[in-house]
């Protein structure tokens, strides 16, 4: 019989018991967006340099939305960036015990 006390419970429950649900889910939808503004980008046939222009930003901060492992991105970026691509971002708070499904950028 097998002790292992994660057997027969969810990802969740163990991302919780180890105190990573947060970070993880950041990092979830922060890859979401990452590559909804990739998507979007090809289908207006943008570049990383013609975006940062419109956005008046730089490349390297676009570089940064753009990469998918790094969550350090503002909203007022995503906001903008979305813009430019014909999206808007929807952003809302949901109950703790409801877990991320996926990242909403129309």
């Amino acid at each position: 019989m097998s002790t292992n006390p994660h057997i027969g419970s969810s990802f969740d429950n163990l991302l919780e018991e180890e105190g990573i649900i947060a970070e993880v889910e950041a990092i979830a939808l922060k890859r979401a967006i990452a590559w909804q503004v990739k998507q979007a980008m090809a289908e207006k046939k943008l570049t990383k340099t013609a975006l940062a222009k419109q956005m008046k930003t730089s490349r390297s901060s676009i570089d940064r939305l753009l990469d998918p492992d790094n969550p350090s991105v503002t909203i007022d970026t995503i906001e903008r960036a979305a813009a430019v691509v014909g999206k808007r971002v929807r952003l809302e708070l949901v109950d703790g015990n409801e877990r991320l499904t996926q990242a909403t950028a129309e």
